[in-house]
């Protein structure tokens, strides 16, 4: 982890020299960062890693030779390091997220311009520069491909469960981990709402990717659809996402609004909307992220009578959201990203 007491330094991985000089340029601006050099493929890469030690590389997922992902799973295991992927909207970067990235920014296109890009780079390496890389939150080549699903929720004696929505939300660090609780998770699970911090055009392919590996339906929400059993609502970049209660039935109002606490969507939101809408059972889920979004939104959530859950911070990629929402008591129980599936639902199935 980088210390607060000199410049982040950065290593940028790019074949394209106009991509290189606007990432050196635009993150030179920045009085916290010091680029220390910059590397034109993989094998480059490794070498100046080993001479410059930086506290934060950034990646182009698609270079020549070694692609951004074979480095990254040839190179993190054993030299643990915070990298940021620089990538067009495309779907592979979700494999390099799989790899051990912790975060990714989309390149200029006709939707992101350059100085959103550099605004976004640059915060996402200060959020880097603090991530905790570990075993327990990197990778491993002799881990499982995914775990056990839970067992289907038990039903009551009128052979249906007592109707639920769960709330989840999480930042740098979440893709791999949100992906790692809802693997672990029945087919038959309460309906969820997901709010996951993310660039526009990556959360609707980041629903697919989760859908494709999770035993419950997952798609992108759009507005107005229904919360119901079996499926995971991924709240879509860029718009505010609150439940909405509709008589007995829950609905997912996605619309543009201002950014509350710094995002849009906003974990708060989400939470303070199910803490004032929702009148059946709850649960708030808060995992790995920087800042405090979702804290007070969660401890609205609890003093409503939700059940809450917090990753704890040996599992965090960053220890901030889940820290502050612990810190002002907003969290029921801590548990490892590994355990958060199986904390849920052994409070689901003890009612």
């Amino acid at each position: 982890m980088q210390t607060t007491n000199r410049k982040i330094r950065v290593l940028v991985v790019d074949d394209s020299a106009v991509a290189r000089s606007v990432i050196i340029q635009g993150l030179s601006a920045s009085p916290r960062i010091e680029v220390v050099g910059y590397a034109v493929n993989a094998m480059d890469a490794k070498t100046k890693l080993q001479h410059l030690s930086p506290d934060v590389m950034t990646l182009d997922v698609e270079m020549p030779g070694i692609n951004g992902i074979d480095f990254l799973k040839q190179f993190l295991p054993s030299h643990p390091l915070p990298v940021i992927l620089v990538s067009s909207l495309n779907l592979r970067v979700f494999d390099a997220l799989a790899a051990g990235a912790v975060d990714f920014v989309r390149k200029p296109d006709a939707v992101e311009s350059r100085e959103s890009f550099l605004q976004a780079l640059t915060h996402k390496i200060i959020v880097a520069s603090h991530a905790r890389l570990s075993r327990a939150n990197l990778p491993h080549p002799a881990a499982p491909a995914a775990p056990a699903p839970a067992a289907p929720l038990r039903f009551g004696g009128d052979g249906a469960p007592e109707q639920t929505v769960i709330g989840l939300g999480a930042s740098t660090g979440g893709t791999e981990a949100t992906l790692n609780v809802l693997r672990r998770l029945p087919a038959n699970i309460p309906g969820m709402v997901i709010v996951q911090h993310m660039p526009v055009g990556f959360t609707k392919m980041y629903a697919e990717r989760l859908n494709r590996l999770c035993q419950m339906e997952v798609r992108e929400a759009v507005n107005g659809d229904e919360i119901r059993p079996g499926l995971a609502l991924v709240a879509p970049a860029d718009y505010q996402a609150k439940v909405v209660r509709m008589g007995p039935r829950y609905t997912l109002s996605c619309i543009p609004g201002e950014k509350v606490s710094g995002h849009r969507p906003s974990v708060d939101v989400l939470f303070s909307s199910m803490a004032a809408s929702v009148r059946c059972r709850m649960v708030g889920i808060i995992m790995t992220g920087m800042g405090r979004d979702g804290a007070s939104g969660l401890l609205e959530m609890r003093k409503a009578g939700a059940y809450t859950i917090g990753q704890d911070k040996d599992s965090c990629v960053v220890y901030g959201m889940p820290m502050v929402a612990h810190d002002i008591g907003a969290v029921t129980v801590q548990a490892s990203c590994d355990n958060i599936a199986s904390v849920l639902m052994n409070h689901l199935n003890n009612r």
